[in-house]
């Protein structure tokens, strides 16, 4: 039973009182190289996913916090969340778990996504080559892919009723150039036996419009994904953690975490409501991660991003989409989409309308307030996307905001805390963290646990977090403002 300590008032009282020393902005020129501390902001917009609280979301699993326990998580998102599902396991005797969360569970990144379960399977591939060498990039794209079955089990084992779906995705090119590069680079994986691009067949213009629907393709590349209700997903592992003994505390924002452990080998986490001592302490807070554990600012950047639900009237109709859908205008924005079972359309994107305005999403944590340059982007975009929905009358009737956490090299930070012997961070997923979370956390829980290093877990060596990535001053996100 949840022990409700305060009106939920209060929670946000409170986060209120925080952003008065942590206030949110958005970001001008000299602020690209100089981010603000990141913090969740109170009233943040609805997305579709948290339309329907579970009864979790709120809870409180005791009314004061307990004073010590053996593994502290900050967060309580898809990464929070399936670290404390891999941490209890089928251990009969599992470590003592608090996690806390700035505002309600599932509120931040993971609840505001656009449903998908889509691995990179050959787009960025050349990329990771060249940045990371062929092997490390056989290891990222190949540990993407398995993930979607690894989620359809825990579906089928938990029996969580998330609206999962197994299908495949069509990643349509509208412009020519970038079609041309692609097919050059896709041609090349094949030649070179690149591991996953077995699961990939190229469509050229005339197929690619046929069987995807997209007015206008020059090619597509259609390989398996998978979509998901994300909200739902994750609260009902935060449901069975709880059952386990896991001590869950929403509206509970962290403020600041000890640089040294104490004389009894504690860290100190400080709250809005008191602090706790803890063995063990894991950042999963995406984002967020530079406010609380500041060597990670300008490593981990906050970045906003938008997405709505699209609905068609009653007595109205248009063909059906049944698969998932990335339509990429150009290499630097695309618009991704997913059919729901109610028939609802779930798509975000819009970027080229906003990325030349870094203010609108660079280090910019404040998801209360939309994209408003992109928001246009969504009135009559199936109708001028997919052939058929023309006259359908399709229309947003929910814009919402996230804030996704970018890093500067691409890779999210995993592992344990470089000088921080305790600490572990599993963070910074590029807006791309459902087909990665699942199984990273497993791995981090391993490492919490003492069972491995990170060089035994089997994740992708670029994963791993280092003294030399967060001295690196590179950053790759800000290409994106190149022309």
């Amino acid at each position: 039973m949840s022990v409700s300590e305060t009106p939920r008032h209060r929670a946000a009282q409170r986060l209120a009182a925080l952003a008065n020393t942590l206030k949110p902005k958005t970001a001008s020129s000299s602020d690209l190289n100089s981010p603000a501390s990141p913090f969740p902001v109170e009233n943040s917009t609805l997305p579709f996913w948290r339309t329907k609280p579970h009864e979790i979301d709120n809870h409180r699993t005791t009314a004061e916090l307990p004073e010590k326990c053996d593994v502290l998580i900050v967060g309580a998102g898809f990464s929070g969340t399936s670290i404390a599902y891999h941490l209890l396991g089928d251990d009969p005797s599992p470590p003592s778990i608090v996690i806390l969360e700035a505002r309600s569970a599932c509120s931040g990144a993971t609840g505001r996504n656009g449903g998908h379960l889509k691995p990179d399977v050959y787009y960025r591939v050349p990329k990771y080559i060249r940045m990371y060498g062929r092997e490390a990039a056989a290891s990222i794209a190949t540990f993407e892919a398995s993930q979607v079955n690894v989620i359809k089990a825990l579906v089928e084992k938990e029996k969580i009723d998330c609206d999962f779906n197994l299908t495949r995705a069509y990643d349509v090119i509208m412009d020519a150039e970038l079609a041309v590069s692609c097919k050059k680079e896709f041609d090349q994986l094949v030649a070179d036996g690149f591991p996953t691009v077995k699961d990939v067949w190229y469509l050229p213009a005339a197929a690619a419009e046929n069987l995807s629907g997209v007015k206008g393709a020059k090619c597509a590349f259609s390989f398996t994904a998978g979509s998901v209700w994300p909200y739902k997903l994750v609260t009902r592992l935060l449901e069975l953690a709880v059952e386990r003994g896991v001590n869950l505390q929403t509206n509970t924002p962290v403020t600041k975490v000890s640089e040294t452990r104490d004389a009894d080998g504690n860290w100190i986490v400080e709250t809005l409501r008191g602090q706790i001592k803890a063995k063990k302490v894991v950042f999963a807070t995406n984002g967020y991660t530079a406010g609380i554990l500041p060597e990670f600012k300008e490593r981990i950047v906050p970045v906003r991003g938008i997405c709505s639900r699209i609905m068609i009237p009653e007595g109205k109709s248009a063909p059906s989409l049944p698969y998932s859908y990335s339509v990429r205008h150009n290499a630097k924005g695309a618009d991704y989409q997913i059919t729901r079972p109610d028939g609802s359309i779930i798509v975000g994107g819009g970027r080229p309308l906003y990325l030349h305005k870094p203010e609108e999403w660079y280090n910019v944590f404040d998801d209360s307030k939309l994209i408003e340059p992109a928001v246009p982007h969504f009135q009559n975009l199936m109708q001028r996307t997919y052939r058929g929905w023309e006259d359908s009358d399709a229309k947003p009737d929910r814009i919402w905001t996230g804030i996704m956490g970018y890093t500067t090299d691409l890779m999210p930070h995993v592992g344990p805390v470089p000088s921080k012997a305790g600490q572990f961070i599993s963070a910074g997923f590029n807006g791309h963290g459902m087909p990665l979370i699942f199984l990273t956390s497993k791995a981090v829980a391993n490492m919490i646990k003492g069972d491995c290093t990170f060089e035994e877990t089997g994740l992708p060596g670029p994963f791993k977090t280092s003294e030399a990535r967060l001295s690196n001053t590179q950053n790759a996100i800000l290409d994106l403002l190149k022309p």
